[in-house]
């Protein structure tokens, strides 16, 4: 398998550049190998993204050099691999938990489907960057899924319905 790899230096100052880099990177999902080196497994996708972010650090006055790289020893893939997923492991977990506290929650229908919605999103955003998906996904996956079921069934929203009309006669 052939990485893309972009080696990085955006200056100190103005910081404004170098925080909103750090976080286009974090949003792509790339494994860190060192300070400022990062990678991606190679497709059209992860290429272009990389240039547009190499852009930025040129913009911000840095350095950006883009290669292709392919590990010469299976073991340090496989690390990489490795890595990857298990950073998507925790941000799934995290979202899982995220779901749990909000099935607990006693919410209106409406704030029950805002919730919803981020929640999805949250689950589409953490897929996008998941190039080696770990168990925990199809987990979160269908966590999400119940709760979506669970606030969208008619028994589920008659009594949270009724509790939001008596804490609203109350006011």
């Amino acid at each position: 398998m052939s990485w893309v790899v972009l080696i990085h230096r955006v200056p100190r100052e103005p910081s404004t550049p170098r925080i909103s880099i750090w976080r286009k990177l974090r949003a792509l999902g790339v494994a860190q190998l060192s300070d400022g080196t990062v990678a991606l497994p190679e497709d059209a996708r992860t290429r272009e993204q990389l240039e547009w972010v190499a852009d930025q650090v040129v913009q911000a006055g840095g350095t950006a050099l883009l290669l292709r790289a392919q590990p010469l020893a299976g073991r340090d893939e496989r690390a990489l691999a490795a890595g990857m997923a298990e950073a998507r492991a925790q941000e799934y977990r995290e979202l899982a938990a995220a779901v749990a506290t909000a099935a607990a929650a006693d919410s209106t229908p409406a704030e029950g489907a805002r919730t919803v919605r981020r929640l999805r999103k949250e689950l589409r955003a953490i897929q996008r960057r998941d190039f080696f998906p770990p168990p925990e996904r199809d987990a979160a996956a269908a966590a999400v899924a119940d709760l979506a079921a669970k606030l969208t069934q008619p028994e589920a929203v008659a009594p949270r319905r009724a509790a939001a009309d008596r804490t609203r006669s109350r006011a």
